[in-house]
């Protein structure tokens, strides 16, 4: 049985075509992909690549200047934010909030709108395996070709998997019996006609959006198209923490907001979604509200 796409380059002694992420004394990440007969080079000095090539993950390398560095494999969630950037990169914390919320498992028949520079493409890949599918939807055939490559380059070429295609969604997709759909874009309500005929009941529809007034529309649009569950918007942040001796604290800096989530579960074809249990806030609509499509 051969191994799932990308998982040799994952394990193993480092190999000629690696990428390497090297850590120096104060924490900070440099990467590169080993060439044989190729040198490495710093402020701190240099090493030849082939130092490395052999030798466990894990090593560490020391320059002419006699600097120590530690020479680790980057994670995916280090790729994502070093990889080459057309548009911005879907960050690892929202990228795991969507795997796990959005449910995408092994095999799963997922549709991405809004492609980027491929971060959340390299996790949903991933995530489906090589016996999913994901088809994506980009606009912009720069940011396509750019997400295409950082793709490749993460899995060591083009992933089994995996569909791109230029244009608009709404106006270009064709898929059916889609299990997820995942849409990264400025406005996902224009897409949900499309998208509701194409999920299958009890799929999950997943938004990612970045401003209050795109969650509200998104949450109402998904409320008014009727074929939805009460759908959940939320956010995360987060925060490390500085752990040493006596001295734990909170750091002083965050990863606070970076985009808002919303989810809602396909009801079947015919299915009215249950009346809320929750009501609204007094005022929370006026007299001149005529939802979120109009005016």
């Amino acid at each position: 049985m051969s191994e799932p796409t990308g998982a040799a380059r994952r394990r193993g002694p480092f190999k000629v075509g690696d990428q390497v992420q090297l850590t120096d004394p104060k924490g900070r990440h440099y990467t590169f992909t080993l060439e044989a007969g190729k040198n490495f080079h710093t402020h701190k000095g240099s090493f030849p690549h082939d130092e490395l090539i052999g030798a466990p993950e894990g090593s560490v390398v020391r320059t002419t200047g006699n600097v120590a560095y530690l020479a680790l494999r980057p994670l995916l969630p280090d790729y994502v934010l070093s990889m080459p950037r057309g548009a911005a990169v879907v960050y690892p914390k929202d990228a795991g909030q969507i795997l796990a919320f959005a449910d995408i498992f092994p095999g799963a028949r997922v549709v991405e709108a809004g492609v980027g520079s491929g971060s959340l493409s390299s996790f949903l890949l991933r995530a489906v395996g090589d016996s999913g599918m994901l088809h994506s939807y980009e606009r912009r055939e720069d940011f396509a070709e750019i997400a295409k490559a950082n793709v490749e380059r993460y899995f060591g070429g083009p992933h089994p998997a995996w569909r791109l295609t230029v244009g608009d969604l709404q106006d270009n997709l064709t898929d059916a019996d889609v299990d997820r759909v995942i849409l990264d874009m400025l406005a996902p309500w224009e897409c949900l006609e499309a998208v509701s005929k194409a999920l299958v009941p009890g799929g999950i529809l997943c938004c990612y959006v970045a401003t209050t007034t795109q969650l509200a529309r998104t949450v109402e649009s998904i409320r008014e198209i009727g074929c939805y569950a009460e759908p959940q918007p939320w956010e995360s942040m987060i925060r490390n923490w500085h752990v040493e001796g006596l001295a734990v604290r909170p750091d002083h800096r965050m990863i606070g907001h970076t985009g808002f989530l919303v989810t809602a579960r396909r009801l079947a074809d015919g299915v009215e979604p249950p009346m809320r249990r929750r009501r609204p806030a007094k005022g929370a609509y006026g007299e001149d509200y005529e939802g979120p499509n109009k005016g």
